[in-house]
């Protein structure tokens, strides 16, 4: 059952996540070799972005390199003459190697495969480095699951652009229409009345197309424009814009008596402040509050929302912020994924947790220069 091995560059995939794989099981095997007396060691891992399997070969300092017929016949696997459990360290019979000690530890099996961790010494192996040899293949499988939830992360995240670029033209020509009958109704209006709600169709028509201006730049990674501004004041913005949403639940916001200057894109912070709230009043209950603080440090602030509805369920705190990923009847499940890429791009961390009384907190980490 040998792998079909590439130990070259592949030009065809993400090569920031192969490099950190590759790097991360480089790092583990020259660690296993410098702290024990190992004289070679193998790891073998199936990289999804190229559908191949990978090797990391290392030998400890000062030691010849394998022939190349002895290194064919370990990637062979003739060796293995059954299926070892997963993370059981297990001692071989290399034929061909009879003067070595040989042991794996399975890392998991992939697609008929295996990932496993091959160890090669020159004295059995101690109870100790057998437990340390288990241990890092628990890591290791460990690492490769998150690396595989990132590729798929990245796979949605890529729709999602494609997505909304082809709903773009779409809807700018809708609200250039809606925004040029308001316009229209602005100036043949003799009641200052029917003038003021034109005048807010019109500017919330506005709003709405420099929204969408962001969410595309957002896909492109755009420079942000950064300038100092009030915090408060745009968190006081962003709530009157949704004030007609708030008067509707009968919902009450308690804001922090001070704030502070910090360094930021105001049209994209804003953004995230009306995802977070309107997310905020869909799950607080009539009559409920939401409640906004922040801590101030000398290189960031910390910003907390908080509502009082039933929480989030411990099965989507990993997922909320994932695309198309929504607990909102109607909801699209892209707000809090734009929320975080922007937050993201503001070099700052954005997560949600459930408070001990009851209802959901979302944390905002910006740097304040």
């Amino acid at each position: 059952m040998g792998a079909s091995f590439s130990l070259k560059k592949q030009e065809n995939f993400n090569c920031s996540s192969r490099f950190s794989i590759q790097n991360y099981c480089e790092l583990y095997a020259k660690q296993l070799i410098y702290h024990y007396p190992i004289y070679c060691l193998r790891i073998i891992y199936y990289q999804p972005a190229s559908n191949k399997y990978q090797e990391v070969l290392q030998y400890a300092e000062n030691q010849l390199a394998i022939s190349p017929q002895d290194l064919a016949y370990l990637r062979s696997e003739s060796w293995l003459k059954h299926f070892p459990h997963v993370f059981e360290v297990h001692e071989l019979n290399l034929v061909k190697l009879p003067q070595y000690f040989s042991y794996i530890c399975i890392i998991s099996y992939n697609n008929h495969q295996m990932e496993y961790i091959q160890v090669i010494t020159d004295e059995p192996l101690s109870l100790k480095l057998q437990n340390k040899l288990q241990e890092s293949a628990i890591i290791l499988s460990e690492y490769t699951k998150l690396n595989l939830e990132n590729l798929h992360q990245g796979d949605k995240i890529q729709l999602l652009e494609q997505i909304l670029h082809k709903a773009g033209h779409q809807l700018r020509n809708s609200l250039a229409l809606i925004g040029l009958y308001a316009h229209n109704l602005y100036l043949r209006s003799p009641d200052n009345g029917f003038q003021k709600e034109a005048k807010v169709i019109h500017d919330s028509v506005q709003d709405l197309n420099s929204n969408l201006t962001e969410i595309l730049s957002c896909t492109q990674g755009v420079k942000l424009s950064i300038v100092s501004q009030d915090l408060k004041k745009i968190v006081a913005e962003s709530i009157e814009y949704l004030q007609p949403l708030i008067d509707q639940k009968h919902l009450k916001i308690n804001l922090p008596d001070t704030s502070t200057i910090i360094s930021l894109d105001i049209l994209q912070i804003k953004q995230v402040f009306d995802n977070l709230i309107i997310n905020a009043i869909h799950f607080s209950p009539d009559f409920g509050t939401i409640t906004f603080s922040w801590q101030i440090f000398q290189e960031e602030v910390l910003i907390k929302i908080s509502d009082q509805g039933t929480g989030i369920l411990p099965e989507d705190i990993s997922k909320i912020f994932n695309p198309f990923y929504s607990r909102r009847s109607g909801g699209t499940g892209l707000g809090l994924t734009i929320a975080k890429k922007i937050v993201l791009d503001h070099h700052g961390n954005i997560w949600a947790q459930n408070l001990p009384q009851g209802g959901a907190i979302f944390s905002i980490i910006l740097p304040r220069k």
